[in-house]
């Protein structure tokens, strides 16, 4: 077999034989437990009523003794009357004349007795006795009993209460003791079982195949929705994500499946419509530097006597710059894009990340004012570097847009560290609270002339809040703009 070709399975691969199989495997267990149970109490209730018929040919044969009378040998049960001081039978019937009548009786004798026994009203003894394989059996009657053992049931008699003459009718003396003996025949109970069991195994295997058909159209109707879904689901392609499955009005599972497809089909549209546009403005932002350094280079080089290089080598190094920031930052999603939630065991003191920042910003360029006025550790579980980028972010873009003045305020809040950096320049107008969070999105207003940004700065800043499970929001204010980063915080070595 080819190491690459999946191994043949017996188990059937289609959803519908599958729940047919197991349905009737199912329903056959629990009809194998019935049938097992029928077929018990059927052989109970038929030993019953066969030693109820033994019991009542046992008391006819005591009463006819009684009398004087020899049972004839027509008899519903196998019996025999055997008597002390006599060695064949006083009377059989039933199987057991087919043992020869001239021989010795087949049961044992009873013991002699020499008086009438204490219960002599229809009582009776039952123990099991086995009929002995003899030569003199010849079967004839239907039941083959040589050698097998029986239940027997038998009442003892004492002739002396009888009288010399229903003794001598009896053909016994007159102190003897008579025996009646009825074998319980369980060959009816074994016939009945044995018709109720075929009875049972055929209705078991016709119910079986109705159980398994009627699973495997069941489960194919209900099945049909997801066949729909498939096909539609089979013509999504990454060109057209548009396709939507049938939502089914039955409110049952399959309603909810459809729905999840939708949304997740939904997801896909939106996810692939924003790769699109990331692409699309990755590369608007790549050749906007590229296109500035390239023309000042060509010019440089067509005109070389005319061209004052220490401008144009400062022109194309700034360039340079904005690109390799651009690169880093598009690096940078590309990698939180692809990366779980942070896990990391470090603890980073906001407040003293904060105030570190605020030290070593350069804020040559423009007269502004940064600060943090927060002193009280703050402290998070998560990278360090990663969290000194988020506020730098934070920071840069309030740098790009303040008027005067920035501050930072970090403060505890329950199990919870909320860090705002608020500047004071134009302001974020309302509906562009969440845009300004996506990737190279660029507004109309003030705050839309970059200084030097790339247009990733916020969206890095989020994602890397969401990564360390915390949240990035934009709170209204009445001047300027005020983000707001709320993080888990840890415990403190006190609270531990």
């Amino acid at each position: 077999m080819n190491a690459t070709e999946p191994r043949r399975r017996w188990w059937p691969r289609s959803v519908r034989v599958r729940t047919a199989l197991a349905a009737a495997l199912a329903a056959a267990v629990v009809l194998a437990g019935i049938g097992w149970w029928v077929h018990q109490e059927v052989y109970r209730e038929s030993m019953t009523i066969a030693e109820e018929r033994a019991e009542r040919t046992l008391a006819a044969l005591v009463d006819q003794l009684r009398d004087g009378s020899v049972p004839g040998p027509r008899s519903a049960a196998p019996y025999e009357v055997v008597a002390t001081g006599r060695s064949t039978a006083v009377a059989s019937g039933g199987a057991m004349q087919d043992f020869d009548s001239r021989a010795r009786h087949v049961l044992p004798a009873p013991p002699a007795l020499s008086a009438p026994t204490p219960d002599d009203g229809g009582g009776y003894t039952m123990r099991p006795l086995r009929i002995p394989d003899r030569r003199d059996y010849h079967s004839e009657y239907g039941y083959d009993m040589a050698g097998k053992t029986y239940s027997v049931l038998y009442n003892d008699i004492w002739v002396g209460e009888l009288g010399k003459d229903k003794a001598a009718t009896l053909g016994v003396t007159a102190g003897a003791t008579l025996r009646a003996y009825v074998v319980v025949l369980p060959d009816t109970a074994e016939e009945i079982v044995s018709t109720t069991d075929d009875l049972l195994l055929r209705a078991g295997l016709v119910g079986l195949v109705l159980i398994a058909a009627i699973a495997y159209v069941t489960v194919r109707i209900a099945l049909r929705p997801v066949e729909a879904i498939r096909v539609l689901t089979a013509s999504v392609t990454a060109s057209d994500p548009r396709e939507r499955v049938t939502v089914p009005a039955t409110g049952h599972e399959i309603t909810a499946l459809a729905t999840t497809i939708n949304s997740t089909l939904q997801r896909l549209d939106d996810a692939a419509a924003q790769q699109r546009r990331f692409v699309a403005d990755a590369a608007h932002e790549l050749r906007s530097p590229l296109t500035t350094l390239l023309a000042s280079l060509e010019v440089a080089l067509a005109y070389p006597e005319r061209t004052d290089w220490p401008a144009a080598a400062t022109t194309a190094a700034r360039q340079t710059r904005r690109l390799q920031a651009l690169a880093e930052d598009l690096l940078l999603l590309a990698r939180l894009d692809t990366r779980t939630p942070s896990t990391s065991p470090e603890t980073v003191d906001l407040t003293a990340l904060a105030s570190r920042l605020t030290e070593q910003y350069p804020l040559n360029e423009r007269p502004l004012t940064l600060t943090c006025d927060s002193v009280t550790p703050a402290h998070a579980h998560g990278n360090p570097d990663e969290y000194e980028r988020l506020l730098r972010n934070l920071i840069d873009n309030a740098a790009r847009h303040a008027t005067h003045r920035i501050q930072i305020t970090i403060r505890n809040q329950d199990a919870w560290i909320v860090l705002t950096v608020h500047d004071d320049g134009p302001g974020v107008p309302a509906e562009d609270a969440e845009r300004i969070f996506e990737r190279f999105v660029r507004l109309d207003d003030a705050r839309s002339r970059d200084q030097g940004g790339t247009g990733l700065g916020l969206a890095i800043a989020r994602d890397l809040a969401h990564r360390h499970r915390g949240t990035l929001t934009l709170t209204p204010r009445t001047l300027g703009a005020c983000f707001q980063l709320r993080l888990p915080r840890a415990p403190t070595p006190a609270e531990k």
